[in-house]
C-alpha cells in the first residue's frame, strides 16, 4: 500500500519499549501516528524474535500496537532532518520524506566496547550482540561463553544462552562485590526488580559469578580460543568459544543532537512531560537516562500523552517515573567503569575497528575532531558509534558536532527529487 500522505500528527522514531509506548499513547488522541525503526520488525534490541511472544509485558504492548490506528514503518532508517518539521529516511526501496507537528524520539541505545589486545577476534563480539544473533538462529548449543563487562545485561544473556543450551563458563563482572552488595539491598525499594534478579540467579545455578574481573586478553589463531580474565587482580585463562562483552549502554542520542535537543551529562535533557529544549519534539527511554524496559515504556506512555494533548494524564504518571528514575540512579552508580580498564588498551591495540587505528596514532591528538581528520577515527560504517565511546572513556575526548547522515546511508538517497513518491506503508510482524 503506498502513503499518499506523509503528514503525520505525531512520528515517533524507534520501535522498541519506549517508542511503541509512545505511539500507542499518542494515537489514543485520534491524531494521526506513525512510527519509524530501521530494523526489519518493531520491538527494539529487548523484544526480537520470541522474546515478543514469551515476555507478557511485549505481548501486551505489540498487541496495542496491532489495534491501534498508528502507521507502522519498519525497516525505515531515519538519517536527516532538513527543516525543522521534515526527517529523511532510507528504505529498501529508497529515500522518503516524514512531515510532522510533534516528534518523538526514542533511539534506544547500544553496548558499550572497550578495546583490549584481541577484542577484535572473530567470535569476541558484544554481549547483547550475541544474544540477538542466537535469537535470529545462531546455533550456540554446547558452545563455552565467558559474558564479561558490566551492568545488568551480562546476566540476562548469560541466562538465555544457558537456557539455549550454551555452556556458560563464567560471568566476569568488573563492579565489587561490595558495590552489587549495596545496589541489591537498594533493591528492596523495587520488588519486581528483586524477583527478577532472584530468578536470573536461579536460571544461572552453577555458573561463575566473578567480581572485580574483567577481561585482559583474547587469543586465538583468526578465531578465538580463550581469554585471560582479571579476577580479584589475578590472571586466569578461561578456554571459550564465544566471549560475549559490554561495559553497560550507550544512548543513541545522535538523532536528537541532530534535531538540536540540548544534551546534560550525554543525555537527552527533558522536562517533566518529556520535553525537549527543542519546541515540539519529545524524548523517551534510554536516551534521556539508561533505566532498563519499564522506565522506558513510562517514560513513552508519557511523551505520548503530551505529544497527543494528555497533558493530565501524563501529569499523573510523573509519580510513578520519579520512583523508576532513582533505580535509574542507581544502575549508574553501581556499574561505573572503574580506572583499572583504562590500562587495558595497549598502544598497538586498534581502537577504531572501522578504520584499524591503534591507540598509538590516536595519542598524538587533543581532540577527537583532530583525531578525525589526521587518522580517520570516527569516518568508518559505524561512525564513531564504537571508538567514540571508547576515546571518551580513555582519552577523555567528546563529539563536537553531529552532521548528517546521522546513519549510513546509499549515496543515491542523498539526492531527492521532491516530486518523488514520499514512501510505503508496511505492517509490523
Amino acid at each position: 500500500m503506498r502513503s499518499s500522505n506523509s503528514q503525520f500528527d505525531v512520528i515517533v522514531v524507534g520501535g522498541g519499549p519506549a517508542g511503541i509506548a509512545s505511539a500507542v499513547s499518542a494515537a489514543q488522541s485520534g491524531k494521526r501516528v506513525a512510527i519509524a525503526d530501521d530494523n526489519p520488525a518493531l520491538g527494539g534490541q529487548i523484544w526480537r524474535g520470541e522474546t515478543v511472544h514469551s515476555d507478557p509485558a511485549a505481548r501486551a504492548w505489540i498487541s496495542k500496537l496491532r489495534e491501534s490506528a498508528v502507521l507502522l514503518f519498519p525497516g525505515t532508517r531515519v538519517f536527516d532532518q532538513p527543516v525543522p518539521g521534515t526527517l529523511n529516511a532510507e528504505t529498501l526501496d529508497g529515500r522518503v520524506a516524514f512531515d510532522y507537528g510533534k516528534l518523538i524520539l526514542a533511539t534506544g541505545a547500544r553496548e558499550r566496547f572497550l578495546p583490549f589486545p584481541g577484542w577484535t577476534l572473530q567470535n569476541v563480539m558484544g554481549a547483547g550482540a550475541l544474544q540477538a544473533l542466537v535469537k535470529a538462529g545462531l546455533p550456540i548449543q554446547g558452545k563455552r561463553v565467558v559474558v564479561a563487562g558490566t551492568g545488568p545485561l551480562l546476566l540476562a544473556v548469560a541466562s538465555y544462552l544457558k537456557k539455549h543450551g550454551a555452556i556458560v563458563v563464567a560471568v566476569c563482572e568488573q563492579a565489587s562485590r561490595a558495590s552489587l552488595a549495596a545496589f541489591a539491598l537498594g533493591l528492596f525499594a523495587h520488588p519486581g526488580k528483586i524477583a527478577q534478579a532472584w530468578e536470573l540467579r536461579g536460571e544461572l545455578a552453577g555458573v561463575d559469578l566473578l567480581t572485580s574481573a574483567w577481561p585482559l586478553t583474547a587469543a586465538g589463531n583468526q578465531i578465538l580460543e580463550s581469554v585471560v580474565i582479571s579476577s580479584k587482580r589475578t590472571p586466569k585463562r578461561i578456554a571459550c568459544d564465544y566471549l560475549a562483552c559490554g561495559f553497560h549502554l550507550v544512548p543513541n542520542t545522535e538523532l536528537a543532537s541532530l534535531v538540536g535537543c540540548r544534551l546534560e551529562g550525554g543525555f537527552v535533557q527533558v522536562d517533566d512531560l518529556q520535553n525537549t529544549s527543542v519546541p515540539n519534539v519529545f524524548c523517551a527511554g534510554e536516551p534521556t537516562g539508561i533505566g532498563g524496559v519499564d522506565l522506558a515504556l513510562l517514560e513513552g506512555q508519557i511523551a505520548g500523552l503530551a505529544a497527543g494533548g494528555h497533558r493530565a494524564a501524563a501529569e499523573n504518571l510523573r509519580k510513578q517515573r520519579a520512583k523508576l528514575r532513582s533505580f535509574a540512579r542507581s544502575l549508574e552508580k553501581t556499574f561505573q567503569l572503574r580506572p583499572e580498564l583504562k590500562r587495558l588498551t595497549t598502544p598497538e591495540t586498534i581502537v577504531c575497528r572501522c578504520e584499524d587505528v591503534t591507540l598509538s596514532k590516536l595519542r598524538p591528538h587533543g581532540s577527537w575532531r583532530a583525531a578525525k581528520l589526521q587518522s580517520r577515527c570516527g569516518m568508518g560504517p559505524c561512525q564513531g558509534r564504537i571508538c567514540g565511546p571508547a576515546t571518551q572513556f580513555l582519552l577523555g575526548w567528546a563529539a563536537e558536532s553531529v552532521r548528517p547522515p546521522v546513519l549510513p546511508v546509499k549515496l543515491r538517497n542523498l539526492t531527492y527529487e521532491s516530486d518523488q513518491p514520499k514512501g510505503e506503508l508496511a505492517s509490523v510482524m
